[in-house]
């Protein structure tokens, strides 16, 4: 018996749109995957200069400017079926790590919106650290992914990136690992609609969740970003954030 026919053609056709799918999640901290040449000293405040915005392959961008909030420095996000990051590169050496500082304020939730389901995977409000590492001990599969999205935004990937967000429906405190790559994991802060209309300070040890979420050290400190985003849900959403501090 001849051996079955290979239709090359469509299985490349099926793996471009799956890699297009797991090539966002990816791209959203691109480029930090080097470390730069200028350290943070501990104490340091991300505010003002040194942001820029960072679009995702295929999506609208979500508008971020400085403004003053409740009498604070603030960075205003807002999203229209969007899908954007305010990102500022860093360089923090790992045994420099430790606590991170920052705020957010939302006035509503996204209706429908989960970060557990792909399909609706928007929130009000992320703040996101990346990190460096080794990534040949990483999957065949994961490096390929990294590759693709290295290619679709100009820039490499992170190794890892730890997210922290205010989601709708998971409860506070839950680990959700980001369900088209798991270089992606998010701790939910703020739950459903209870502290709404009001900032939220946080206060977070990066190594110990670093740890809960990857289950190793983290390596140095690339690059920190907030994101609003509204585009699973063809919605809109509306956030602030504070200056960001590291000590």
């Amino acid at each position: 018996m001849p051996p079955a026919r290979v239709d090359e053609p469509a299985i490349a056709a099926a793996l471009a749109r799956r890699s297009l799918l797991l090539a966002p999640p990816l791209a959203w901290l691109s480029g930090c995957a080097s470390v730069g040449t200028v350290t943070e000293a501990p104490g340091t405040r991300f505010a003002g200069q040194g942001w820029h915005a960072v679009p995702l392959p295929g999506k609208s961008q979500t508008s971020y400017r400085w403004v003053e909030k409740d009498g604070r420095a603030s960075i205003a996000a807002n999203a229209d079926r969007s899908a954007s990051m305010w990102r500022r590169k860093v360089n923090v050496p790992s045994q420099d790590l430790g606590q991170a500082s920052f705020s957010w304020r939302v006035d509503r939730l996204i209706e429908g919106a989960s970060v557990a389901d792909a399909d609706r995977e928007d929130a009000p409000a992320r703040v996101m650290f990346a990190f460096a590492g080794d990534v040949a001990r990483l999957s065949a599969r994961t490096r390929m992914m990294f590759e693709l999205a290295h290619a679709l935004t100009g820039e490499p990937p992170p190794y890892a990136t730890l997210m922290y967000v205010w989601e709708g429906k998971e409860p506070v405190d839950s680990l959700v690992i980001n369900s088209r790559t798991d270089r992606v994991r998010k701790i939910v802060l703020d739950s459903g609609a209870s502290h709404l209309g009001r900032w939220r300070q946080h206060r977070r040890n990066l190594v110990v969740d670093f740890r809960r979420a990857f289950g190793e050290d983290p390596g140095p400190l690339v690059a920190i970003a907030v994101m609003t985003d509204a585009d699973n849900t063809r919605s809109v959403a509306e956030a602030w954030y504070g200056p960001i501090e590291l000590d």
